[in-house]
């Protein structure tokens, strides 16, 4: 007869990262490593993130004994689970432990429960307090004696099949945020309405069921409780009430007097489930109807008319039940609807007070003041006078230095080019005139050139010559 852990291997041998590991590589993770920490520690740290991704596998699969996908039973049970043929038991399943505990990897579950501080919380408390007082000289020498360290009272990693200090539960976190991941991933496609923020722990446990279950198991109250903790606790995404009633989604950023369930919360709780009790109900009483329609032709056809009056009758009393549901049922929706509705529009009511008063807050700082305003826009407009014209006196010094005169007009400058011209012209022709009249004194024997000649530069400047 095949025991239960023998039927189990097959499956073991079948997850990651088992299946790609050799038996001799398996060999050595299963023997017992703790000595290798010092001596070989690349060695040591490969081993414990193999087993790591491991002992996730076995619990997300539900394959233990307990079927929790959120903890490690670890004991004889995982023991014998984990055992393979031709590799036998593993030796380094102490050391394992003992290594994900002290890097806050794995809890107990007493210690996840009655935790107040998040389990991100960087550091084991207890290590860093001895650490810090102990000092690092005589920590050493504590280690070597065996008092701290790998064999002393802060650590259960002996290896010895007769301890068993480290048996027990361990809550694996990596498991937990995921599935606290996956549960705000879905929660965040809800309408967003009041009642969709609201659960009771078995709603909660049915609405979430496949995040703690993908195979579409069952899932466990313990492990729902831990989920919620969590939420709650390190996440700070759902408030629950002390019996566990009431469980409501809250936003992180949400200040500490709006985290708290009220009666409001607990009304609007009770008309959704109640709503969707009926719901289940009418479900159920359709069903009935069909049933018995289906039974009264059959009875029909095998020619047995009283019987088929019988099952008209039940079918005629499931659809009065029917109606009177279905009329409850549509009272109680409108009935919800109204009050979320009106809790909507309190809410609505209180962010308008709180962005009035923010409003209101800001407008009052002295610079938003209409004299401080008038002031400021003045200095900003002879700011920005002085900077352009620093911008201007940089910008043409600039082109000086570089030879360009791009900051005159061409055709400004055509323009003076021709009155130079002209006024040139002028003065020629003024002092051709001049000349001429100077010329013109003179008697004809003092000029040495003939008539002719003289006569030749004035007909060239268009005097004529008599």
């Amino acid at each position: 007869m095949q025991t239960p852990s023998t039927l189990e291997v097959p499956a073991l041998l079948a997850l990651s990262p088992y299946a790609t590991t050799s038996p001799s590589r398996l060999q050595s993770i299963y023997s017992d490593i703790s000595r290798h920490k010092h001596s070989n520690p690349a060695s040591y740290h490969a081993n414990i993130e193999w087993w790591r991704r491991a002992l996730e596998a076995i619990v997300a699969s539900g394959i233990q004994q307990h079927g929790s996908t959120l903890v490690l039973s670890a004991g004889p049970s995982l023991m014998d689970l984990l055992r393979v043929s031709g590799v036998g038991k593993p030796l380094a399943l102490a050391t394992v432990v003992a290594e994900l505990r002290a890097q806050k990897l794995l809890f107990t579950r007493s210690d996840f429960f009655i935790s107040k501080e998040s389990v991100y919380d960087s550091g084991w408390l207890p290590g860093r307090i001895a650490a810090y007082v102990v000092g690092k000289p005589l920590w050493w020498a504590l280690e070597q004696l065996g008092v701290v360290g790998e064999e002393g009272f802060m650590s259960n990693a002996r290896g010895s099949e007769k301890d068993t200090t480290w048996w027990g539960d361990y809550v694996v976190i990596s498991l937990v945020d995921a599935a606290a991941n996956a549960v705000q991933i879905k929660q965040s496609y809800k309408a967003g309405g009041p009642g969709d923020a609201l659960y009771s722990f078995e709603g909660f446990k049915k609405e979430f069921a496949s995040v703690l279950s993908p195979n579409a198991g069952v899932v466990s109250d313990p492990d729902v409780k831990i989920l919620l903790r969590f939420l709650e606790r390190d996440r700070r995404l759902v408030i629950v009430d002390s019996d566990e009633d009431v469980i409501k989604f809250v936003g992180s950023e949400d200040v500490a007097g709006v985290r708290e369930i009220t009666a409001v919360d607990r009304g609007i709780l009770q008309l959704k489930e109640a709503v969707q009790h009926l719901h289940v109900q009418v479900a159920e009483f359709q069903r009935k109807i069909d049933e018995y329609t289906q039974k009264a032709s059959t009875a029909l056809h095998q020619k047995h008319k009283p019987v088929a009056l019988t099952f008209l009758r039940s079918r005629k009393l499931f659809e009065d039940v029917l109606r009177k549901r279905l009329r409850s049922l549509e009272t109680l929706e409108a009935t919800l609807i109204d009050v979320e509705t009106a809790a909507g529009n309190v809410e609505i009511m209180k962010s308008y007070e709180s962005s009035t008063a923010t409003l209101r807050s800001i407008l009052a700082h002295p610079s938003l003041q209409k004299d401080s305003i008038e002031k400021t826009m003045d200095a900003m407009a002879e700011a920005n006078t002085d900077a352009h014209e620093v911008d201007e006196a940089i910008r043409i010094g600039g082109d000086v230095a570089l030879g360009i005169d791009a900051a005159f007009d061409d055709a400004e400058l055509e323009q003076e080019l021709k009155l130079l011209a002209q006024e040139a012209e002028n003065e020629q022709a003024d002092e051709a005139r001049e000349k001429l009249g100077h010329e013109s004194l003179k008697t004809p024997s003092e000029l040495s050139l003939p008539v002719t000649e003289s006569a030749a530069p004035l007909q060239r400047e268009g005097v004529p010559v008599p």
